[in-house]
């Protein structure tokens, strides 16, 4: 059975087509609307009174603060809390020291021109950003360069070009999307939406799948090729963009978004089924979640649980850590509104990607492999102490299990395992209501603790596998990196065997375990996984109902004799192959 981004299609397009990343699934036909942004290139000029400069720089500053409020809270209102926080690290760029103080800097030293003092120094600091090799930070050269601009069109009395100029149905045509573009995107107009350059991570991929609205990213400068006016077919599955196609060219991807829409349609009908294979074997479909917003939405698509609360995104986006109190209130939302369903909840796992600036640590050559997660957790006592604090707090209004991430030695389960009972102990001497039974597990991420997984089996009362990590540190390949990009393989043969180690002891042990990371709503890996015997499967939420679909029509007890076989094969794309051949057998 085929998932909802995998409609039937006939090969018989014959118009050349520019290729992208599909960043946000669907299908678009419509006319282009090239986004043209002329960017200001500020020429030096000196001034007289650099005082009177700064203040003039100081009313822009305040002009582009209303503008992105007015942005923050329509993008509340219409997406929720976490997406809206982006326009709240753009508020806060406004006045970060390293860029206004600086360019007030250069104005009074120099007596320049406002608008070409901010314009160097955020040039210095894009140029800066876009030569890491780490994608997010790329990536918040996008938000210097969105929130710069703003202020320099202030500056010049322009007007800040954005998408609220098309005002017919439309595929927007643009390099970029900054934040801002994408949050002010009629659903209603725009059809969908494709970018020179972007990633997959990219806020404005992000943005787009949450206002469901197709997107490819990363299409090359071709795409800038493309007028406005000109008829495309943005197929969103595949990752290309047809340019002025064929009449039979309309007519087929008519028909294929009519069988997209209809197959979601009819997956909608399986949100209150249960997840159970054609030979009767039930697992559990949750969802990953990253704030208080996510979880209408995981319920929405039938979630039946919720395998992982990334709670690091209370942490971020702010100037100080969340108080005991304030996290206490999260959890305890959460697990109300999921009424009883499991609800498991990872501590702190800051690092590697994921930076708290107002915590000052210090720069590490590798951050993957250094002071991050539980490691940080065990230096910065205080800190998690707080975190489980409010965890135990919050676990008598509902089914919490509390998961230790990055776990790579026996004893550091064991230091974490002796703080959560000081603090309950604490707790219940303060008279303080405690959940009689809450489930501890570990993430499985690292190779060591896979290999291993035989004695935290001892320890645990589950594990999840987060394959995000565990893959990237067994190929030794950042999956940010797209030159190593070839080398993250979900279904390799070295990846499915550590997987297949983890479920084998914890069934030893009599512990469940659930996977996590994007490999768990993977159609090519869904039939080994429920042949290993996995017992959780937790994704994003727009995966669960094809997910469900998929093991709906399938046997657990075929795929778990089919598994020796797998393993025997020498490469992913085998794999691949031989699990397709037996879906269509």
């Amino acid at each position: 059975m085929k998932g909802v981004t995998e409609p039937m299609r006939e090969n018989t397009a014959r118009t050349a087509a520019i290729g992208g990343i599909a960043a946000s699934p669907g299908y678009a036909i419509a006319k282009a609307y090239r986004l043209q942004r002329e960017e200001i290139k500020p020429v030096q000029k000196q001034v007289a009174d650099a005082a009177a400069e700064v203040e003039r720089f100081k009313q822009a500053l305040a002009k582009a603060r209303a503008e992105l409020e007015q942005i923050h809270e329509l993008t509340r209102q219409r997406l929720g809390e976490e997406k809206a926080e982006i326009f709240e690290a753009h508020l806060l760029l406004l006045e970060d020291p390293d860029l206004i103080d600086a360019a007030i800097e250069q104005i009074e030293q120099d007596n320049v021109n406002a608008d070409f003092a901010l314009y160097s120094v955020a040039a210095t600091f894009i140029e800066a950003l876009l030569a890491m090799d780490n994608e997010l930070l790329r990536e918040r050269a996008a938000d210097i360069r969105d929130v710069s601009g703003r202020v320099i069109a202030a500056l010049h009395g322009a007007t800040y070009t954005t998408v609220s100029g098309v005002t017919e149905e439309s595929v927007i045509i643009a390099e970029d999307l900054a934040p801002s573009d994408t949050a002010l995107l009629d659903a209603n107009i725009v059809r969908g939406f494709a970018t020179e350059i972007g990633s997959r991570t990219s806020h404005s991929a992000i943005m787009a799948r949450s206002l469901g609205i197709p997107a490819i990213v990363g299409a090359g400068s071709s795409l800038m090729d493309i007028e406005t006016g000109t008829m495309v077919i943005l197929d969103a599955v595949e990752g290309k963009i047809i340019v002025s196609p064929s009449e039979e060219e309309l007519e087929q991807y008519r028909q294929i978004q009519q069988q997209y829409e209809q197959r979601r349609a009819e997956l909608a009908g399986l949100k209150s089924e249960p997840s159970v294979s054609l030979d009767g074997a039930h697992v559990e479909l949750a969802a990953n979640i990253g704030s208080v917003e996510d979880v209408q939405k995981a319920l929405d698509n039938g979630a039946e649980g919720i395998g992982l609360f990334r709670t690091e995104f209370l942490y971020m986006g702010r100037s100080t850590l969340p108080t005991e109190e304030e996290q206490f209130n999260v959890y305890k939302y959460v697990l109300e509104k999921m009424a009883g369903k499991p609800v498991v909840i990872r501590t702190l796992d800051i690092g590697g990607d994921k930076e708290l600036p107002y915590m000052k640590l210090p720069k590490e050559s590798n951050p993957f492999l250094g002071l991050r997660a539980v490691r940080l957790c065990l230096q910065e006592q205080d800190l998690f102490r707080t975190q489980l604090r409010a965890l135990l707090r919050a676990s008598r209004y509902g089914n919490l299990k509390i998961m230790f991430p990055m776990i790579a030695l026996r004893e550091e389960l064991l230091e974490c395992k002796r703080l959560l009972q000081e603090e309950r102990d604490k707790l219940i001497a303060e008279g303080i209501e405690v959940a009689d039974q809450i489930e501890v597990g570990i993430m499985i991420e690292i190779p060591a603790a896979a290999l291993a997984a035989d004695q935290f089996a001892k320890e645990v009362d589950f594990f999840s596998i987060g394959t995000n990590d565990l893959i990237q540190y067994t190929m030794a390949a950042d999956r940010m990196n797209e030159t190593v990009s070839y080398l993250y393989q979900t279904c390799h043969p070295s990846v499915l065997r550590l997987i297949r180690m983890v479920i084998s002891a914890a069934n030893k042990e009599g512990k469940w375990v659930g996977m996590c990371g994007e490999m768990a709503g993977d159609e090519s890996a869904i039939p080994l996984l429920l042949g290993m015997g996995l017992h959780e499967f937790s994704m994003s939420a727009v995966s669960i109902l094809p997910a469900r679909a998929q093991i709906r029509s399938l046997s657990k007890q075929q795929w778990a004799e089919r598994i020796d076989s797998v393993l025997e094969l020498g490469s992913e794309q085998e794999i691949k192959q031989y699990v397709q051949q037996h879906l269509n057998s």
